[in-house]
């Protein structure tokens, strides 16, 4: 079963547009397979609000995962309080009046330097009811994109591990190391090996370990046996306990957001305006930069060709005044009309959590559906009072 295949079965008449919707069975179907890796493999999985933080679904989230993995204050407070469990916390700047409020929320805070840890080592330690741990850089690049990869040179994101030697880690009980983006089994194999190369002298100085998230362990033809194997090994011979943090793969084929066409026109090739945005709404299709898949269409390369002679091909676009506010380009065997209603698929992560409002444009409705019985709930709905709330 596959997320993609699922929302062919979607009556997109019955949404608001734009719409984020959830399919339900696809985001269960996720969870049970990361329960399965921790069940059998002995460590703990976080859901890593970064990436996915739609509270709606938290019953269900809770019911298969240890706990939340938060990059920031707020986050952390909507773990603590909407999700519940464990909370994990770090941040790469922690402010002097946000110390204690985060305590209240975190069971372990991950602190980015040294430097950090020496400012607030008092009052941090004070708390005994959180655990503390520094993020290490392992000297290990996986990430093709400097914009993603958290061990490009100079990078700011935790301190490297060859400048730290074990007594460096007095009064802290773990390491946390993220050095993936999106990767297959293969990277994170060649990861762990270099963590266990390049980080081995500092094993004897913690309880545990948080390698990060970045691996799409939901992907349909993920070797999930290879990796349970992997990992107990790994904490076995190691004696530590590790969490994992996957926020993508909470999502993975799990989400569409569907939009209405609002103008067709041509220039040169032709031009279809949408009611969702690039910009606004999917940041990540200008930032990686990536193209998300139509249900029904044909995805064409970012460097496409514009030809007055084929009309199938149809570049679309958001309503916003950035002039790069291009979702893709698509082939098409019917060319969608003004009131079409198009499904983008794959965009349950990365998306809610980074969208905004440039333009005045509207947030998208939060639907939640099930492919399994077709039930669908309107979750959220978002009016011009939230725009102007975030401006004065």
């Amino acid at each position: 079963m596959t997320g993609n295949s699922n929302f062919s079965r979607l009556d997109t008449a019955r949404l608001p547009s734009p719409c984020h919707v959830l399919d339900l069975a696809r985001l269960e179907d996720n969870l049970k397979r990361l329960k399965r890796v921790a069940d059998e493999s002995g460590v703990e999985i976080l859901l890593a609000l970064k990436a996915f933080s739609c509270f709606a679904v938290a019953g269900l989230v809770s019911k298969y995962l240890s706990g939340t993995a938060a990059s920031g204050l707020y986050e952390a407070r909507l773990g603590k309080t909407r999700f519940g469990g464990e909370m994990h916390a770090y941040a790469p700047g922690l402010k002097d009046g946000q110390v204690d409020e985060m305590l209240s929320y975190a069971d372990h805070l991950i602190l980015n330097s040294l430097g950090q840890w020496h400012c607030f080592r008092g009052r941090l330690q004070a708390n005994t009811g959180t655990q503390y741990g520094l993020r290490i850089n392992p000297g290990h690049n996986e990430v093709e994109n400097p914009l993603y990869d958290p061990c490009a040179p100079w990078s700011r994101l935790g301190v490297p591990a060859h400048v730290l030697k074990p007594g460096d880690l007095a009064g802290l009980s773990g390491i946390h190391i993220h050095a993936l983006c999106d990767h297959p089994y293969e990277a994170f194999d060649r990861m762990l090996d270099a963590i266990e190369r390049n980080c081995r002298h500092l094993f004897g100085a913690i309880d545990w370990i948080n390698l990060g998230g970045g691996l799409l362990i939901t992907e349909d033809d993920f070797p999930a046996n290879e990796l349970i194997i992997r990992l107990k090994s790994f904490r076995e011979r190691t004696g530590l306990k590790v969490y994992l943090e996957p926020g993508t793969a909470i999502g993975l084929h799990a989400g569409a957001l569907v939009s209405e066409v609002l103008d067709r026109s041509r220039n040169v090739g032709e031009v279809a305006i949408m009611d969702a945005s690039a910009t606004c709404h999917m940041p990540d299709v200008i930032e990686a930069p990536f193209t998300p898949d139509v249900l029904g269409a044909e995805t064409l390369p970012r460097d496409t060709q514009a030809r007055d002679d084929d009309p199938s091909v149809v570049r679309l676009g958001g309503p916003t005044c950035l002039a790069g506010d291009i979702i893709g380009t698509y082939r098409f065997e019917t060319p969608p009309q003004v009131g079409d209603r198009l499904v983008f698929l794959d965009l349950g992560y990365y998306t809610m959590v980074k969208a905004t409002t440039f333009n005045g444009t509207p947030l998208p409705a939060l639907a939640l559906w099930d492919s399994r019985t077709d039930t669908l709930e309107i979750v959220k709905e978002f009016s011009y009072t939230d725009f102007e709330h975030r401006l004065s």
